[in-house]
């Protein structure tokens, strides 16, 4: 059976719509801005919607509970392959007592402690997780100048669904800004 013009066109366009589909749920999952401010990058992340339910319950378990934030800082190369300029890992961990009813959160940045906060305050526990807030995550001795770069965030939740066998929960999402020296 020989496959009509259009039958190609609606494929095409229905892969488009949910392409778009899953760009703005990216976008409305992950919330980032670079900021450039002396010889830094600073990194702001939002995650609004990523402290649900299952979270909370994972976290009220006892469970250690991680968000793992890797952050690409990239240069656009036109006709080719993106080029990554650096990459940070910031781990965002909360660890509940049930006994003492304190939750122990740790920060790190590729792998050194950078914060480190045990609290019986389990409304500052949210904002530890899903934020990150200017961040001097990258150096601008790097960049060159008036140039556009973008950061690509890809967030990692663990566990989640009860599932303490690995990371099965995961977003990404990037936002461009231009380096002016």
């Amino acid at each position: 059976m020989r496959r009509r013009p259009e039958d190609a066109r609606r494929a095409w366009s229905l892969v488009a719509v949910v392409a778009a589909s899953v760009a703005l749920y990216a976008a409305d999952t992950i919330r980032i801005t670079p900021l450039v401010r002396d010889d830094r990058v600073l990194i702001s992340c939002d995650l609004p919607n990523a402290f649900n339910d299952e979270v909370r319950a994972a976290i009220a378990s006892g469970l250690r509970t991680t968000f793992t934030y890797t952050v690409d800082l990239r240069m656009e190369v036109p006709a080719w392959v993106d080029r990554t300029i650096d990459t940070a890992v910031v781990s965002n961990s909360d660890q509940y007592d049930n006994l003492t009813r304190r939750h122990s959160l740790l920060r790190t940045i590729d792998g050194r402690v950078e914060e480190a906060l045990v609290t019986e305050d389990a409304s500052l526990v949210p904002r530890f997780m899903t934020t990150l807030d200017r961040l001097p995550l990258f150096r601008t001795s790097r960049l060159e100048p008036n140039r556009e770069y973008y950061v690509e965030v890809r967030v990692k939740a663990r566990p989640h669904g009860g599932s303490v066998f690995g990371w099965v929960s995961a977003a990404s999402a990037h936002a461009k800004f231009t380096f002016l020296r």
